[in-house]
């Protein structure tokens, strides 16, 4: 069974408490366990948890699989840098090749820092680092940028070695599947839990929550930057489109082109985080590649007229105000621990 068709399976058996949910629900219980004490020896402070002079904000969730993290991140990272804000992020950079602490540049190779962490960076242009610990990243950030006010780490609700200040756990519309832990259901941790906010990125929203509208932007973009409106993709003239998608849930992807009037003569899914480089290396010169923003980042550079179709994220206005009104708050509070100090940026 391909990977593909492996994640298919179980995120249809993480739907319900069927027979394969109750076969794997005894397993479940041990390894929520060891999440459980594990998390409890940070509490403890047995195990030693990182902290910074300035906000860190986690934007994470407790369902395995895409939720629409990322876009809600950039979308946060854009909406402080309006406000002013020097803003860096943090992330483990999954599916990357390298292993150290390491700054995301303009021109490094995805495979060595990740394809969202990539994204990210030429999205929002902000300092982003990655580390397999989050706190050294931060701290990597710090140094390196050491007028940041903000970081906001993409993942990580269940890495308990930073502080976090404020968390925004994400869901779509599978809500917490059937409830149950991995591997017999979908989650990584109990729900519910405290958060700070909780938004929904889906059209229906299973509990209580703030809303996130995506939609894909009317344009496609080149290599270069430059824009492709979509209505130029519906020309007779056009060759016929191949859809691309190595994300958690390419048929939603698929779903949104063909709502947006697009008809794809082919559609090819692949694992989430795939490196692209064996599918690009088939003949596909016939058809017109489209694809996600976050696999663009890698496609480029192995088929350079590909283009990516962008996901726009919008959080409604109410959650933006509230996420505000509890920054400002973290914000004066780390202010004035700072001139009671008399320090810059440290961590302990």
């Amino acid at each position: 069974m391909s990977r593909v068709a492996l994640q298919r399976s179980l995120t249809s058996a993480w739907a319900h408490r069927g027979w394969l949910a109750w076969l794997l629900w005894p397993l479940s219980l041990l390894l929520g366990a060891v999440a459980s004490f594990r998390r409890g020896l940070f509490q403890l402070g047995l195990f030693r948890t990182g902290r910074l002079t300035v906000p860190v904000i986690v934007v994470g969730n407790v369902v395995v699989g895409g939720s629409g993290k990322t876009p809600v991140v950039m979308a946060l990272v854009r909406h402080l840098q309006s406000g002013g804000h020097k803003v860096g992020v943090i992330s483990r950079g999954y599916g990357r090749s390298r292993h150290e602490c390491c700054e995301v540049l303009p021109d490094s190779p995805v495979l060595d820092v990740g394809d969202e962490p990539a994204l990210i960076q030429r999205n929002t242009g902000a300092g982003v680092f990655v580390a397999p610990a989050r706190i050294d990243a931060a701290r990597a950030l710090l140094q390196r940028h050491p007028d940041t006010d903000v970081i906001v780490c993409d993942d990580g609700l269940q890495h308990w070695g930073l502080h976090r200040d404020l968390e925004i756990c994400v869901f779509d519309d599978r809500g917490i599947g059937n409830g149950f832990l991995l591997p017999a259901g979908p989650l990584r941790e109990h729900w519910p839990r405290m958060v700070d906010l909780v938004l929904h990125t889906g059209n229906q929203p299973a509990f209580s929550g703030f809303r996130a509208e995506r939609r894909l932007a009317e344009h496609a973009r080149r290599a270069d930057g430059s824009a492709v409106a979509l209505t130029d993709l519906m020309t007779p003239s056009t060759r016929p489109l191949l859809a691309l998608a190595a994300i958690a849930k390419p048929e939603e992807f698929f779903a949104m082109l063909r709502a947006a009037g697009l008809k794809l003569a082919r559609t090819e899914a692949l694992p989430d985080h795939d490196d692209l480089i064996s599918w690009a290396e088939q003949d596909h010169r016939a058809y017109q590649i489209i694809c996600t923003e976050k696999d663009a980042v890698k496609l480029w550079r192995l088929l350079p007229d590909a283009l990516a179709i962008p996901l726009q994220c919008t959080p409604e206005p109410d959650f933006i105000t509230h996420f505000d009104t509890l920054l400002a708050s973290l914000l004066k509070e780390r202010s004035s621990a700072a001139l009671s100090s008399g320090h810059g940026h440290t961590t302990s």
